[in-house]
């Protein structure tokens, strides 16, 4: 496997500054989720320069296949999302997004850039391995219900049914040459809540005369902790964080009602299931025994993220053997979501973090924020070690 690890490093290097190209021309050019036409077209052009077929999936998505010449029945896939975020970037970049309010600041250029990159390194060594590489470039992962559920539905994963599925994501947090794997549940279910608690207006000097939805609603908010705290079981880690509350009245003005957005996330599915229906009766009960009703509407979103441990195992073990047992690293629960977990749900799948932060450089923004970046060195790293990743599952 050495001279296989060896090649491939030669190659991360070769094709290095081409994906740095790649990964600048798709950050000047992000588009919003469901809407990636030109990106998914660039994607459809740099295939076909490879001489790798291709088609179109979930209208803006792209699946492509790798055969590899020799005999084999193995298939893996490879994933890649490549929406952008309705974010103005900070302007002091050479490379700033051309989409005024559009900005690539989730990395997911980096992951489309990077498998690309990957695409051309396989390519380049299909003599080597057998069987096929299945290359998912993937639409809106920002936004419900998830590219990755319309792609599973149109059947991304048949066709061939691949073994298991790989991803990567970007992390600021890990300096750049480090990677961090968890095996098993890894992030979490995210659903999206939206309240409405109708009262009866009016003076606030009379409040006697009105239903004040404002004190029903710090209730309600106050109360539905409870299912966090109380009901859940506390080996099971549960968010429950209101983002957005409208209560338009004024300093002698209580309002008829109150607006509020949310977000529920926990890492188990028949809790997630039974939470739903513990806040709309609480919130409601509430409500009622106040003389006010509420409106509660629960969004259902992406559910729990896990890596299947036995090929997460396999993956962290061929990182180690790339890149060094010290330059991997443990991750822990991350309570973000993300649309990777509909793979996860119905395949064996693994997704790590690329190490994209570097703190001399001052590169350590967060995801979506206007100044995210990432140190490009790491794409060296992503390239080399998702080609050898691929090819040490294909050659067992």
């Amino acid at each position: 496997m050495s001279d296989i690890k060896y090649k491939v490093q030669e190659l991360a290097k070769a094709y290095f500054q081409e994906t740095v190209h790649t990964r600048r021309f798709l950050h000047q050019h992000p588009e919003l989720s469901f809407e990636e036409y030109q990106t998914s077209a660039f994607v459809k052009q740099r295939l076909d320069e490879l001489g790798i077929d291709h088609q179109t999936v979930a209208n803006t998505g792209v699946v492509a296949i790798i055969e590899g010449e020799l005999p084999s029945d193995n298939v893996l896939a490879l994933r890649a999302d490549m929406d952008a975020l309705p974010i103005t970037e900070v302007e002091n970049r050479s490379y700033r997004s051309k989409n005024e309010g559009v900005m690539h600041a989730c990395g997911h250029d980096v992951h489309t850039a990077s498998l690309l990159g990957v695409a051309k390194i396989l390519q380049e060594l299909r003599p080597v391995f057998g069987g096929r590489v299945k290359l998912i470039f993937q639409p809106g992962e920002e936004r419900l219900p998830g590219g990755a559920s319309l792609m599973i539905k149109e059947g991304v994963l048949e066709r061939p049914r691949p073994a298991g599925v790989i991803g990567q994501h970007v992390m600021p947090f890990i300096e750049t040459g480090k990677v961090g794997f968890r095996s098993g549940k890894y992030m979490a279910s995210c659903d999206e809540l939206f309240m409405r608690v109708k009262g009866k207006g009016g003076h606030g000097a009379h409040p006697h005369q009105n239903i004040d939805p404002i004190v029903i609603t710090a209730q309600i908010i106050t109360a539905m902790q409870q299912v966090v705290s109380r009901q859940a079981d506390p080996r099971i880690p549960t968010v429950l964080s209101w983002g957005k509350i409208i209560g338009e009245g004024a300093t002698n003005v209580i309002p008829n009602e109150v607006y509020l957005e949310g977000t529920f996330r926990t890492f188990d599915e028949e809790w997630r299931a039974q939470a739903h229906v513990k806040m709309q009766k609480l919130a409601e009960g509430i409500a009622e025994s106040f003389g006010a009703d509420c409106e509660f509407e629960v969004r259902k979103g992406y559910p729990f993220l896990s890596n299947e441990p036995v090929l997460t195992g396999k993956v962290r073990s061929y990182a180690e053997d790339y890149l060094g047992a010290e330059q991997v690293v443990d991750l822990d629960l991350w309570p973000a979501a993300e649309d990777f977990s509909y793979y996860s749900q119905v395949a064996d799948a693994c997704f790590y973090r690329l190490g994209t932060g570097n703190r001399e450089k001052g590169i350590s923004s967060p995801v979506h924020t206007p100044d995210f970046d990432i140190d490009e060195e790491a794409l060296q790293v992503s390239i080399g070690l998702m080609s050898y990743i691929t090819l040490r599952h294909l050659l067992e």
